[in-house]
């Protein structure tokens, strides 16, 4: 119910001390029998209000923006990311509501790209590729801008993500302007993007080793962000769903899931097993259905076994696997965030 960063506003409110925050921590993480490092811990509800005002949110939003789209193209962007702004210095400034903070940062940065998106769409109608890319990183500029105009003011953990996929968008789209033969390598320049995201996720965590301030929960969603521009690039250059994969594509796509799990036991979070977690699925499924073992919806019902008891073995035995992890990395294992609590 309370994430860190309400532990920290606390603390700076003089409300808890540092050592009853620290205290405190070290309780939760001991009734739980796990480190309080290891639980990768992140707000999402405060209660069922937040549902109810999210649920609110967004039925105001798509109002106002059908509203502003009957104008003019680009009025539902502003209208959207208006509304999204006011709602802000009230459900997130002062109620400190999770989802509908996590929504209404959201709602501004798509606003504010769709708005961009409706003039230069007005402005320059039938734009060839390269135009495209140009127009995309204005809007990416526009979105990255307004993610950190928005972080200056409320400082939602989420926002730094939102800017850092704006940025490499932009990046993206720049060098798709510059050089438009360079979309046959997208795929390759989103993993590049991908891996500059969690460089600069591992940078926040490497600052808050023991998770215990908000540079943990921006860490948390920067991590969340980077997963699926690794994931999502390095199966789709093998080929997976693109085609029917055969035995050795499948093996390989189990054995960079297995590198997945030693990064993510290796850093403490879990969001690169998540984002790959469709491709291993879809390879495990191959590999059941080329040694024959029945029907499709049988093979499907092996591999969610198979899959599904992997994942949970893998988090019942979390804390001993990550300790043998770190403690072959040496020098390294010891600047990644601790294994367990000091007691």
């Amino acid at each position: 119910m309370y994430s860190e960063s309400d532990i920290d506003t606390a603390v700076a409110a003089g409300v808890l001390s540092p050592a009853a925050a620290t205290a405190f921590r070290n309780h939760v993480a001991a009734s739980r029998a796990t480190p309080a490092v290891d639980e990768e811990h992140f707000r999402l509800l405060t209660g069922f209000n937040d549902i109810f005002v999210s649920i609110a949110i967004m039925l105001l939003l798509l109002a106002v923006a059908q509203l502003g789209s009957s104008v003019a193209d680009w009025g539902g962007g502003l209208l959207v990311a208006a509304v999204a702004w006011g709602l802000a210095l009230y459900f997130t400034a002062r109620r400190r509501m999770a989802l509908p903070s996590i929504l209404l940062l959201l709602a501004f940065v798509g606003g504010v790209g769709m708005m961009m998106g409706g003039v230069v769409t007005m402005l320059f109608p039938g734009m060839d590729d390269r135009g495209t890319a140009v127009a995309g990183a204005g809007v990416a500029a526009l979105c990255a801008g307004a993610a950190w105009l928005h972080w200056r003011r409320f400082m939602v953990p989420v926002t730094v993500a939102a800017g850092a996929a704006a940025l490499v968008a932009l990046a993206l789209a720049l060098l798709l302007a510059a050089i438009p033969g360079a979309t046959a390598a997208l795929w390759p320049l989103m993993l590049v993007g991908g891996v500059a995201v969690f460089a600069y996720a591992m940078r926040w965590d490497l600052s808050d080793r023991e998770r215990q301030t908000r540079r943990a929960d921006v860490a948390f969603w920067l991590h969340l962000a980077a997963a699926p521009l690794i994931a999502h690039p390095t199966f789709q250059m093998l080929g997976v769903f693109g085609r029917e994969i055969g035995l050795g594509t499948a093996l390989v796509v189990l054995l960079l899931y297995g590198a997945f799990a030693i990064v993510a036991l290796a850093v403490d979070r879990r969001a690169l097993l998540v984002s790959g977690l469709a491709y291993v699925l879809y390879a495990m499924f191959a590999l059941i259905r080329s040694a024959g073992s029945g029907t499709v919806e049988l093979s499907w019902a092996v591999t969610g076994v198979a899959i599904g008891s992997a994942l949970l073995t893998l988090s019942a035995f979390w804390q001993p696997m990550r300790r043998a992890v770190v403690a072959r990395l040496g020098a390294l294992g010891q600047r990644l965030p601790p294994v367990q609590l000091a007691v």
